[in-house]
């Protein structure tokens, strides 16, 4: 088994080894993985962090040995550079990197930084505040950092932020938890499951006070949600219909 980390600031991960293939999910700096398979110019990976798999150039990680991946493994979720912008490298050059890297892997690359890294479980109540963080932040499929985002990548870093573990997609992520029978039962932080006309969950918002929710639909907004589901104030109608009200935390 092989093992490798990310050394730049967000990188692809696809569903096929190809430049043009589905971007299924990002990598983020530091974020290091297993090496499932290799090709000459591809790798598929699977993340520590969530096990979501995909392919990766070659070109955009570094290697490492199992010891440093055991040791990096053993680093909680939330350590994540929450209020970092740039980090300097050994070369003193800047490179940005984006909410929810692991620059807490500092020793390993010798980089510097300024700013607040948080460690360890935070309050439920920080949850929505977090997702503030990524208000506006345009969708994008697969994407999971304030310049593009998708539905469940909002929740999954939303949570990791605040030092807890999901899984990368909508469906994955709503097999988590304790189900809630009413929205009323529901507290800001829990999580809404919307689902489409098969009966497939392809959607999740974060529940706010006062019957709101933030999710990602277009961008990362703000609507009203009820029994139905999602009520879209710019629409002026229901965009998403709700299937199950999760309890993470």
């Amino acid at each position: 088994m092989q093992y490798g980390i990310c050394n730049l600031s967000i990188v692809p991960l696809r569903s096929h080894p190809s430049d043009t293939a589905e971007l299924t999910s990002q990598v983020l700096y530091g974020e290091h993985f297993k090496v499932l398979e290799q090709q000459k110019y591809w790798s598929r990976i699977r993340l520590a962090f969530d096990r979501h798999e995909g392919w990766i150039d070659n070109k955009q990680f570094l290697k490492i040995e199992e010891e440093t991946y055991k040791n990096m493994d053993k680093d909680a979720p939330g350590l994540s550079s929450d209020m970092v912008e740039f980090i300097t490298d050994h070369n003193g050059q800047l490179m940005p990197v984006s909410i929810g890297s692991h620059v807490s892997t500092s020793s390993f690359f010798s980089h510097q930084f300024e700013g607040r890294v948080q460690s360890g479980k935070q309050a439920k109540e920080n949850l929505v505040d977090t997702a503030f963080l990524f208000l506006n932040s345009p969708h994008q499929h697969g994407g999971k950092t304030p310049f593009g985002i998708d539905a469940a990548g909002l929740a999954q870093m939303v949570y990791k932020l605040n030092g807890y573990s999901l899984l990368r997609e909508a469906a994955q992520q709503a097999t988590q938890g304790e189900p809630l029978s009413f929205i009323e039962e529901s507290e800001p932080g829990d999580l809404a499951f919307f689902d489409d006309d098969e009966g497939n969950i392809v959607h999740v918002g974060i529940i706010m006070e006062d019957n709101y929710i933030i999710h990602a639909y277009g961008k990362v907004r703000i609507d009203r949600i009820d029994h139905t589901g999602i009520f879209n104030t710019d629409a002026r109608r229901h965009t998403h219909k709700l299937r199950v009200i999760k309890k993470i935390i």
